[in-house]
Order: C-alpha cells, then sequence, then structure tokens
C-alpha cells in the first residue's frame, strides 16, 4: 500500500511540474522528489524505490502520451537506486544530521544516474541524436545533473521534516520510533540544514562567475549556443542566490 501510494502521489506531482524544462529543454523540473523521500523516512528503502520508478515512469508517460522509453531507460533505474539509497541511510538509525547526508548524497548519484543513461543511453545510443563532441556531452550529463540537484535540494531539505513531523503527529503507529524521538522531541539543527544550503549555493555562484569570466563561457557558447549560455548562467547565479538566501534564513530564523 506504501508503494502504491508513493507511486500515484510521485506521479501527480511530477506531473504538475512535468512541462518546466531545463536551459537545455529536456530534464523537468520535479519538487515532487519530496513524496519518495517522505515516504524513505517513514517507510523504508523499498516503497521509496520502487514507488519512485513507479511514478516517474508514469509521469513521463502520461506526458508523452505513450510509455516513454526515455523514462525505462533512465529515469526508472535512477529514481530507484536513489530512494532505496535514502531509505536505507536513514532506516539504520534516523537523525536530521543522516537526513541532510541522505538528502545531498541521494540527489547527486540520482541525477548523475539518470543524466548519464538519459543523454548517452537514450540520446545517443537509442535516438541518435545529440551530435556533439565527448566533451560537450559530458558537461551536459554534469549540467542536468546539477539542475536537478539546484532545483530538489530546496524542497527535500525545507519541507520533507515538516511533513515528517506532520504525519509524526498525526500518525504516530506508522512512524518509526526514532522518527518519532527526533521529528518531535527534538529541534531541527539549524546549523546543519543551513550549510546544507550554503555550500551548493556558493558553488553555484562561483560556476555562474566562471561561465562569465572564464573559457568556460567559450565553450559553452560553441557547444551549445548564446540562449543556452545564458539560460545556463542564469541557473547557477539564479540558484546560487536562491540557496544563499535560504541557507542565511534557515540560520537566522528560530521558529
Amino acid at each position: 500500500m506504501a508503494t502504491a501510494l508513493c507511486a500515484g502521489l510521485y506521479a501527480v506531482g511530477s506531473y504538475l511540474t512535468a512541462y518546466i524544462p531545463s536551459p537545455w529543454g529536456f530534464g523537468q523540473f520535479r519538487p515532487a522528489v519530496v513524496i519518495p523521500s517522505l515516504f524513505a523516512v517513514i517507510f523504508g528503502p523499498i516503497p521509496s524505490g520502487v514507488g519512485a520508478a513507479l511514478g516517474t515512469l508514469i509521469a513521463d508517460s502520461v506526458k508523452h502520451g505513450y510509455l516513454y522509453e526515455g523514462s525505462l531507460i533512465a529515469a526508472v533505474p535512477g529514481n530507484f537506486i536513489g530512494f532505496y539509497l535514502f531509505g536505507h541511510i536513514v532506516k539504520r538509525k534516523f537523525t536530521w544530521g543522516r537526513f541532510v547526508l541522505a538528502s545531498n548524497l541521494t540527489l547527486t548519484i540520482a541525477n548523475l544516474i539518470v543524466a548519464a543513461l538519459y543523454i548517452f543511453m537514450f540520446k545517443v545510443l537509442y535516438l541518435g541524436q545529440l551530435a556533439l563532441p565527448f566533451d560537450a556531452l559530458m558537461f551536459l550529463v554534469i549540467g542536468l545533473t546539477i539542475w536537478w540537484f539546484v532545483t530538489m535540494l530546496p524542497f527535500v531539505l525545507l519541507v520533507t521534516p515538516p511533513l515528517i513531523r506532520a504525519i509524526a503527529y498525526a500518525f504516530p503507529a506508522v512512524v518509526p520510533e526514532d522518527v518519532k524521538t527526533h521529528s518531535i522531541q527534538e529541534e531541527l539543527p539549524r546549523r546543519t540544514f543551513s550549510l546544507a544550503l550554503l555550500l551548493p549555493g556558493t558553488i553555484m555562484l562561483l560556476m555562474g562567475i566562471a561561465t562569465s569570466h572564464t573559457a568556460l563561457g567559450t565553450f559553452l557558447l560553441g557547444s551549445f549556443g548564446a540562449l543556452t549560455r545564458d539560460l545556463i548562467q542564469l541557473m547557477f547565479y539564479g540558484s546560487g542566490i536562491v540557496m544563499l538566501i535560504l541557507g542565511l534564513s534557515v540560520l537566522v530564523i528560530k521558529k
């Protein structure tokens, strides 16, 4: 039941933002990752991993109007591995520090898997598209990974904990004991959550500066064109500023 519920909620949530793409025109904006993250904490690795895999396949297939091969090749394995890992990390012993670790590690590994499989296996090998040099393809993989990471991490860190706490209060029987202890009786470690946002935010700003003032910008212009380069710069600057503001807010605001 938990797996089916996770899959259904994730499918609906993913579809709601399925038409907001990355700067390259593919790769979705997906704040709905809070759903399998929540299920990973409450129900463990299998419901979250399988639910995320099924949910992303349903959302992608509904969007395209058929069983979408790109989702089968890339999104399904990436989501399963990522959220199974998330559930495995927090299931052994839940603390908010482990939650932050799981969030960062999961989003990095899962998004890298999805990006690599989508570009090399689906776009290049399966469809025969993207006739780009290898270095441009590698940047595309890294760029997609960064795009997903910076657009997902704030939602996972800032939205999932209140949901966990609400469920611990409302349905204590379904929540593991250590999760109830940390979510109800303890305050969130503001410094840990703040650093988890400030560090990637600083890196994104530095990447934006690099695209504006180093050879990286020239490389992007030659590989993807002026419009995509400008959108990538906007992604770096915008995500960096937003994450820095959120990180400082978490550190300053007490409630």
